[in-house]
C-alpha cells in the first residue's frame, strides 16, 4: 500500500495546483481594465449580455420622439428622446442605424392644483419629480448582438447609478415581442 500512496498524494496536489492555476488564470482574464467605446459603453471581454454602463453625453438635449403615460406600478408621465441618427431613422422611416440612440425620462403624474383652481375641477396634470429612472437603447448591432443589436441600460433617478445586471436581464425578453420594428415600443410623432 505504501508505494501507492506516494504517487497519488503527488498526483492530487498537482491536480489541486492545476486547478488553481486555470481559475487564476480565468479571474485575470475576467478583472483585467475595460475600455470604453466612442459612447462612453463600457466593452467587456466577457461576452454577452453586455449593458450600457455610462450616460449618454448631452441626451437632454436630444429632439423628442414622443411622450408617454404609464399607469399601474410605474404610475408615470415620460419623455422618448432620440439623439440625430435615431431621429432621422425616424423621420425617413429607415432602419435604425449603428449609434443610434434612444432615451426615457420619467416623471411623476402629478395634478396641477393651481391649473385645477382655474378650470374648477381636477382635469390639469403636469410631470412632477424625477421617477422611475433614465433609460436607453444604443445601437451596435455587433457588440449587441445576442440582444438584437441593442445595448439597454437603466440609470436610478437618485444616484444615477447604472441598475445592476441582473433587474436588466428583462429589457431584451420583453423588446422581442416587437422584433418586426427593430425591437422599438415608441412610434414617432411628427
Amino acid at each position: 500500500m505504501k508505494n501507492y500512496l506516494a504517487p497519488i498524494v503527488i498526483a492530487s496536489v498537482l491536480t489541486i495546483i492545476f486547478v488553481v492555476l486555470i481559475k487564476q488564470r480565468a479571474q485575470a482574464q475576467n478583472t483585467g481594465p475595460q475600455s470604453t467605446d466612442k459612447k462612453g459603453a463600457t466593452i467587456s471581454d466577457a461576452g454577452p449580455p453586455v449593458y450600457v454602463t455610462e450616460i449618454p453625453a448631452g441626451y437632454r438635449d436630444w429632439k423628442l420622439i414622443s411622450v408617454a403615460r404609464e399607469e399601474g406600478t410605474l404610475d408615470d408621465i415620460r419623455a422618448i428622446l432620440g439623439n440625430d441618427p435615431a431621429i432621422k431613422a425616424y423621420r425617413e422611416g429607415t432602419p435604425f442605424p449603428e449609434g443610434a440612440i434612444i432615451a426615457r425620462i420619467a416623471w411623476g403624474f402629478d395634478a396641477s392644483e393651481e391649473n385645477n383652481k382655474t378650470f374648477g375641477r381636477r382635469q390639469s396634470f403636469i410631470a412632477g419629480a424625477p421617477k422611475n429612472g433614465v433609460q436607453f437603447m444604443v445601437k451596435d448591432s455587433k457588440k449587441y448582438a445576442s440582444t438584437g443589436g441593442w445595448g439597454y441600460a437603466h440609470f436610478n433617478e437618485k444616484d444615477m447609478k447604472p441598475a445592476n445586471e441582473a433587474s436588466m436581464q428583462s429589457c431584451f425578453p420583453c423588446h422581442q415581442a416587437i422584433k418586426s420594428r427593430d425591437y422599438i415600443f415608441t412610434r414617432y410623432s411628427p
